[in-house]
Order: structure tokens, then C-alpha cells, then sequence
């Protein structure tokens, strides 16, 4: 028995699962430990770049910004050289790169958006925490040895880190790593990035601490009409999240057409924030006072309505010339902005069944994230974790639906993708569309497949099992035709010690999913996903019982890969 124990622990100790959970552990711990340094550090230069100015005349302010750009701009044209990183950038990594990316300049980006941030330039923070967290997740990869999926897991779990221990929000920052790194959720997935979000925000709260967005206490006045009001928040929300996508890439378009050095540029875009914060100093850095302002009802219809507009510009301008910083925090200004002025306009209307200005700025804050993100759970849970605030959850969930379908409607890439898809990258839920719908059933499949007859016994399919390594078979009846399929699944469930004389027919799934040759690979991966199982027989559309092959989520991921290549290969010798 002892023996047996030994043997049990020893392979627990090898296992796969093991593994992968020790790497979420470390990941999440280190990623916790990099969001307390990058707090700190942006606090530093916050202190370093508006505490200089002390004592000199207020319109220094205007040249802060433009410092701060340029010296972005030595960095990244001396040491970065290369297409600068971003969300996009993870996303394209675990897409189309195997979940490659470099960690030096993974640094690099993180430190220039501290400059940025830090003197003035309006951007968020969260761009570079996620850059943080999957720049560790890809350093142990490499340092492990790891390849295939379990690198682009790994990337998940930095990016889940990242978000948690930014926002103090856990939940969010696994369904962001799902919704908007990854784009599919499976419980080898799933598993590891629940618990490196966890240590990270144990480790970021335990360390120096999250400051929460403080907000009122507000409630549904009257559900049935101001549910109709907040949808109407929820459809101008979801317009003002397009304007803000539409303004950036325009502003992007702008600065790469500019006919001076990359040297210059992100000073030229701190110039221009840098003379609108001369007149409104709140579009200045990250703006969480500023929201939190709007939430407690002190700002004027005027001022929202401006800075709306304002932070828009100065956004676009910050990252379009080249500043570094992230997207997030800057959708839930515009957002709480728009709101806060939208309840002004329906409280005064109808000040008996509306609550104050604060609730709206509260909804506008999810509604215009989830429709530039195209993630309309992960900004539910992201607002409901950083105010705790649970009364409005109903009008924050129709709100954020109705934003991401107008969204969507109208812009059909988020402001995470859309760069990829104007490179020709069209990606959804983790894959390149273009790719996965030009591709068929027939391109991936084995023609070659090992088949059981259903009069064997589960004792010859164990046998055959440890042999071939194989967890599945398609059973032909005497017949040799398609009767069903059998899975290590179905020995787990319908198999005890004493049936090892059982038929196979008795324990094989009759009901049977399967594919056909022309069928697109898009089509195959949904059903897999969706029924929760690794393979497909394929067989022909005028006999089902016809096997032709079989198809597995691996033959797809293996095609899928060697033609992203092949296309990445062809855009680079075009350029």
C-alpha cells in the first residue's frame, strides 16, 4: 500500500495539471509583485514630472506632456525599433504566434507608459499591466521549456493577473483573459487563470493595495422606466464607443502619414494634450479623481459634456502619436462622463422617477468599455468589482448589452482588434476568422483511422488504448460501417471492474456528432466546443454511416497554425 502510495503521489507530482497550476501560481504571484512596482513607479514619476514645476509659472503644464513624448519617442526609436506592444499585441501573439512575445520589450513598453502617464499624457494603465503579466507568463514558457497551447495559457494567466491586481477585480480579470485574450474557455484554461488572477490579487492587496472607485449608493427609483432610460444610455454609449475607436485610428493614420522622424511625434501629440489640460487639467493622466467626481454628482452638465469631447482628442492624440498606455480606464471616463451628463438631462425631465446624475455616470462607465471592447461581462463584472455597488446591476447589464450591439453593428472590430483587422487579421474568439472559414474539413482531416468492432470486448479496447495512445475510436458493426464512437469518456462512466467482458457496442455512444469533408473548420470547431469533446468521425453527406476519416481539435489547431504562418510569411515579403 505503501508503495502504491508512493507511486500515486509520484505521478501527481508529474502530472500535467500540477504543472500548470504551479506556473498560474508563479505567474500570478510575480505579476501581483509588478503591479505594485509599476504603481509605484507611476506615482514617482506623477511626483517627478508636476512636482518640478513647483513654484513656476501655470503654463509649464502645456510642455509637460510634450517632454514626456519625447523622451517615448528616444526610447522607442533607440531601444523598441520594432512595432510597438500593446493588448494587440498579446492578442496577436496568442493568435497567430503561439503565444511568443518579448519580454525586453514587453519592458520597454510598460516603462514608456509610465513617462507617458506620468507626465500628463491620457492614457490608462491597464494596456501595460496585462503587457507586464503576459511578458512573465511568456519568460517562464520560454524559461520551462514550454511550447504549443500551454504558452498561450500562460499569457492568459498574465493577462488575468494583470487586470486583477490593477483593479482589484479577480472575476474580471479572468473573463477578460477569456473574452478578450483568448477567446474560448476550457476547463485545462479556465483552471490555471482563476488562480493566477487570485495570487495576483492577493499579492497586490497584501503589498501596497488597490484604491477602489468610491460611489454613492444608488437604486432603481422606478424599474419599469428608467429600464427604458438606460437602455436609450446604453444605445448612446454604444455610439460614443465607435466615435472614440473611429477618432484613435484616425488619429493613428495621422501620425504614421506625418512626414518627420517617430523621434518627434509622440511630443507633438503631448504638445496638443498638453494645451487643452492647460484649460481643463481633469483630461491630464489616468482621471480616477475625475470619475469619482462625476459619480458623487459635482460636476456641471457643461464640464461632462466638454470632457466627453475632450478626453476623446487627448486620448487619440496620447497613444495616435505614439504614447504608451491603454484604453480601459479612458472608456470608463468617456463613459462616466456621457452618463453623468445624460442623468442631468433625464433627472431634470423627470425628477420623480430617475435617480441622480451619479447612477447614469456609474452605467455609462460600463456601457462605453464594453462597447469598445466588444467584452460587454467583463466590463459588467469590472464596474461591479471596482465599486462593489450591486443595486444597479440590472441597468449596468442592459446598458452593456445594448452598447455592444450597437457597437458591434457599427464597428465590427473592438479597439483591441480593430488594428489587427486593418492589417488583414480578422480575429474572433482566438482564431483568424478568414483563415478558419477559407479552410475545410477535408484540408485537416485523417484519412488513415483506427478503428474497434463493437463485438470486442472493453478489455481488448483498454488494451488498445495503452498501445495506441488513442482516447477515442469510431466502432464499425459487422458490417464495417459506422455503428458509433468510443471514448476514454464512456469507460470512465459505463465501465466497473467486474465489465471488463462487456461488447463494446454496450458502452459506445450511438447518437453520434460528426463532420463532413466540406464542411469549414470554423463549423467543426464550434461543434467540438460547444458539445465539449476532442473529436469528429467525418463521413459523407449521402451515407452517415460511411466513415471517411476522423477530425480532431489538434488536426485543426495544426492546420490552423501552418496556415497563419504561411500568411504572416506572405505579409511580411509584401511589405
Amino acid at each position: 500500500m505503501i508503495k502504491g502510495t508512493k507511486r500515486n503521489i509520484h505521478q501527481w507530482l508529474q502530472s500535467e495539471s500540477l504543472i500548470s497550476n504551479s506556473l498560474a501560481i508563479a505567474v500570478g504571484c510575480l505579476t501581483g509583485l509588478a503591479i505594485v512596482l509599476y504603481d509605484h513607479a507611476l506615482n514617482s514619476s506623477e511626483n517627478l514630472f508636476f512636482g518640478s514645476i513647483y513654484g513656476y509659472p501655470r503654463y509649464y503644464v502645456i510642455l509637460l506632456p510634450a517632454l514626456g513624448g519625447l523622451i517615448v519617442g528616444v526610447l522607442a526609436h533607440s531601444l523598441i525599433k520594432t512595432r510597438r506592444y500593446d493588448i494587440e499585441e498579446v492578442i496577436e501573439a496568442t493568435t497567430l504566434r503561439g503565444g511568443r512575445i518579448s519580454p525586453k520589450n514587453a519592458f520597454l513598453e510598460v516603462l514608456a507608459s509610465i513617462i507617458t502617464i506620468g507626465s500628463g499624457g491620457s492614457a490608462g494603465k491597464e494596456a501595460p499591466v496585462v503587457l507586464a503579466g503576459s511578458g512573465i507568463g511568456s519568460s517562464l514558457a520560454r524559461l520551462f521549456g514550454i511550447h504549443g497551447n500551454r504558452v498561450s495559457i500562460l499569457l492568459g494567466c498574465g493577462a488575468a493577473g494583470g487586470i486583477a491586481a490593477s483593479f482589484n477585480a479577480p472575476l474580471a480579470g479572468v473573463v477578460f483573459a477569456v473574452e478578450v485574450i483568448l477567446g474560448e474557455l476550457e476547463a485545462k484554461t479556465f483552471i490555471p487563470i482563476v488562480i493566477s488572477a487570485v495570487f495576483a490579487t492577493l499579492v497586490a492587496n497584501t503589498v501596497f493595495g488597490v484604491r477602489i472607485i468610491q460611489a454613492s449608493d444608488y437604486h432603481l427609483v422606478s424599474p419599469l422606466y428608467e429600464s427604458v432610460l438606460y437602455l436609450g444610455l446604453g444605445i448612446c454609449a454604444g455610439i460614443l464607443a465607435v466615435i472614440l475607436m473611429r477618432f484613435l485610428h484616425v488619429s493613428h493614420e495621422y501620425f504614421d502619414n506625418l512626414k518627420i522622424s517617430p523621434v518627434f511625434k509622440p511630443a507633438i501629440g503631448g504638445l496638443f494634450v498638453g494645451m487643452i489640460g492647460y484649460f481643463y487639467p481633469q483630461i491630464f493622466g489616468v482621471g480616477y479623481d475625475v470619475i469619482m467626481d462625476a459619480l458623487s454628482n459635482e460636476l456641471t452638465l457643461n464640464l461632462m459634456l466638454a470632457l466627453v469631447t475632450l478626453k476623446i482628442i487627448t486620448f487619440s492624440f496620447t497613444l495616435g502619436s505614439g504614447g504608451s498606455g491603454g484604453s480601459i480606464v479612458p472608456a470608463l471616463f468617456t463613459g462616466a462622463m456621457l452618463g453623468g451628463a445624460y442623468g442631468i438631462i433625464v433627472h431634470g425631465a423627470f425628477p420623480t422617477i430617475t435617480a441622480e446624475s451619479g447612477a447614469y455616470a456609474l452605467v455609462g462607465m460600463g456601457a462605453v468599455l464594453a462597447g469598445t471592447s466588444h467584452a460587454p461581462l467583463a466590463a459588467i463584472l469590472i464596474l461591479f468589482e471596482l465599486t462593489r455597488d450591486y443595486n444597479l446591476i440590472l441597468p449596468i447589464m442592459l446598458a452593456c448589452v445594448m452598447s455592444n450591439l450597437v457597437s458591434s453593428s457599427l464597428n465590427p472590430g473592438s479597439i483591441f482588434t480593430e488594428g489587427l483587422r486593418k492589417r488583414g487579421f480578422n480575429i474572433r474568439k482566438g482564431r483568424e476568422i478568414d483563415i478558419m472559414e477559407s479552410l475545410l474539413v477535408k484540408d485537416a482531416m485523417k484519412h488513415e483511422v483506427q478503428t474497434v468492432s463493437e463485438n470486442k470486448s472493453v478489455k481488448a479496447l483498454i488494451a488498445l488504448m495503452q498501445s495506441s495512445r488513442h482516447a477515442g475510436f469510431p466502432v464499425l458493426g459487422s458490417d464495417g460501417r459506422l455503428c458509433g464512437i468510443v471514448t476514454l469518456k464512456d469507460l470512465r462512466d459505463k465501465v466497473k471492474h467486474d465489465d471488463l467482458e462487456k461488447d463494446i457496442c454496450e458502452i459506445s455512444t450511438k447518437e453520434l456528432e460528426v463532420a463532413y469533408p466540406d464542411e469549414t473548420l470554423n463549423a467543426v470547431l464550434r461543434r467540438l466546443a460547444a458539445k465539449d469533446i476532442g473529436r469528429l468521425p467525418v463521413v459523407s453527406r449521402k451515407d452517415k454511416r460511411k466513415l471517411l476519416g476522423i477530425i480532431t481539435r489538434s488536426d485543426i489547431v495544426k492546420l490552423y497554425d501552418k496556415k497563419v504562418l504561411d500568411k504572416m510569411h506572405q505579409r511580411t515579403e509584401e511589405k
